[in-house]
């Protein structure tokens, strides 16, 4: 079974992805910070696909597989310490 996103939403500190699955993972929003710089309306503007998450207007893209292994931004400028 490959497992997608079926539902996003956020609050004001985390990222809520519900999966096809069944599961539903909550992580910081701290981790992509895109998303914690960005308004309400523009978190919600998100497109889902088989493989991941996507928010054309903020040139962001989240992977389930990275979600599953806890991976936040691993872009130069994003990369969380370790």
């Amino acid at each position: 079974m490959n497992i997608s996103p079926k539902t996003v939403t956020c609050d004001d500190d985390n990222l809520w992805v519900e999966l096809n699955d069944g599961r539903t993972l909550g992580v910081p929003l701290a981790w992509f910070p895109r998303l914690l710089a960005a308004t309400p309306a523009q978190r919600k503007d998100c497109e889902l696909s088989p493989r991941g998450i996507h928010w054309d207007a903020m040139d962001e893209d989240i992977s389930v597989a990275g979600l599953l292994a806890g991976q936040g931004d691993l872009t130069q400028a994003g990369r969380r310490a370790a």
